[in-house]
């Protein structure tokens, strides 16, 4: 249904410090830059970008948005956790935790202060 996520950041490179450590975590490759300043992560079909407003405000976070990311495994889960907070994330709602219909997640928000959440789906 979508083909790609955008959100703001007031500071690409911190931005691409924790991303590129979130999505190496969960198997993906660093961000690239492209010719318009902006960053794009593709990842096992999805596409994350990442760049200043272009009206040239500040870039603000979405009052109840969360994005989330699907992760192979929890330990992917637990590997992007522990990269999001090295890399400059905020450790949110629950530690990373097996729900009751056995998904694994875990909660970030970024530099910018988007929340983030990455699930593996339940083992079967």
């Amino acid at each position: 249904m979508f083909t790609h996520v955008m959100i703001g950041s007031n500071d690409l490179e911190r931005a691409r410090n924790f991303y590129d450590a979130t999505f190496a975590a969960l198997g993906g490759k660093p961000g690239e830059m492209d010719a318009r300043g902006r960053l794009i992560y593709a990842h096992e079909g999805g596409r994350l970008m990442i760049t200043k407003p272009i009206d040239g405000k500040p870039a603000t976070v979405a009052n109840g948005g969360t994005i989330g990311i699907a992760a192979a495994s929890p330990a992917h889960v637990l590997a992007w956790h522990a990269a999001g907070t090295a890399h400059g994330g905020t450790a949110i709602e629950s530690p990373p935790q097996e729900r009751p219909n056995g998904s694994f997640v875990a909660y970030l928000r970024d530099p910018d202060g988007h929340k983030l959440t990455v699930r593996s789906q339940p083992t079967k």
